[in-house]
C-alpha cells in the first residue's frame, strides 16, 4: 500500500503562511527531490492556486537553477485538487477530486506506485483527522511570524508523533520527520 507523506513549510511559531518564509536553494532542492520521488500530490484549492505561480517558469525559466528545477518537478507530478468552488483546472497534470477526501485517498492507496504527497494545510488537517498520514515532514524555518495560519488550529484530539530523523539546512531551517505513534493510555 502506498504511503501518504505530508510535507509543509512553517515558522518556528507554527504558522504556515507562504509569505512568512523564504525557502533557499537547499530547501527548494529538498522539495524538488521529494516531489520527484512521489507519484501524486494532493492540494486544497488555495494551495493549488498558489502553486500555479510555478507554471510560467516551465516556458520561461528564471535562470535560478533551484527554482527552475522545482518548477519542472511540480509541473510533472500529477495533482489532485479538492475544491467545492472550482469547476475545472487547466494544468495538464492536475485534476479535480471526484469523491470525498477519504474515498479519493482510499482509491489512490490501492493503486500501485510511489508515495502520495500532501502539500497543503487544509489537506494535512483533513488527513490528520482521518488518521491517514504515514509520515510528516515539517520544515521549520527560523522565523517568528507572530500571526498567520496555524497548521494545527483545527485538531480536536491529541496526536502523538515519533521523531524518526532530522535534517538541518544551511539557512537554519530544520526538517523534522515524524511517524504517527499509537497513543498510550
Amino acid at each position: 500500500m502506498r504511503r501518504i507523506i505530508a510535507a509543509i513549510n512553517m515558522t518556528l511559531d507554527g504558522f504556515c503562511d507562504h509569505t512568512a518564509v523564504v525557502p533557499d536553494e537547499e530547501v527548494h532542492q529538498h522539495y524538488t527531490d521529494l516531489i520527484s520521488s512521489g507519484d501524486v500530490i494532493l492540494y486544497g484549492r488555495i494551495t493549488y492556486q498558489l502553486m500555479e505561480y510555478w507554471r510560467p517558469f516551465i516556458k520561461n525559466p528564471s535562470g535560478n537553477k533551484s527554482m527552475d528545477d522545482f518548477a519542472q518537478a511540480i509541473d510533472r507530478i500529477p495533482k489532485v485538487v479538492f475544491s467545492h468552488s472550482l469547476k475545472s483546472v487547466d494544468w495538464a497534470s492536475a485534476r479535480l477530486a471526484e469523491g470525498s477526501i477519504a474515498e479519493e485517498v482510499r482509491n489512490l492507496r490501492q493503486l500501485s506506485g510511489g508515495d502520495i504527497l500532501v502539500g497543503s494545510r487544509s489537506m494535512i488537517i483533513a488527513l490528520m483527522k482521518l488518521n491517514l498520514i504515514d509520515e510528516y515532514q515539517f520544515c521549520v524555518h527560523p522565523v517568528l511570524a507572530g500571526n498567520g495560519l496555524p497548521l494545527f488550529e483545527k485538531l480536536q484530539e491529541r496526536i502523538a508523533l515519533k521523531l524518526i530523523k532530522t535534517k538541518t539546512f544551511g539557512s537554519g531551517a530544520v526538517m523534522l520527520y515524524y511517524h504517527p505513534e499509537a497513543i498510550k493510555e
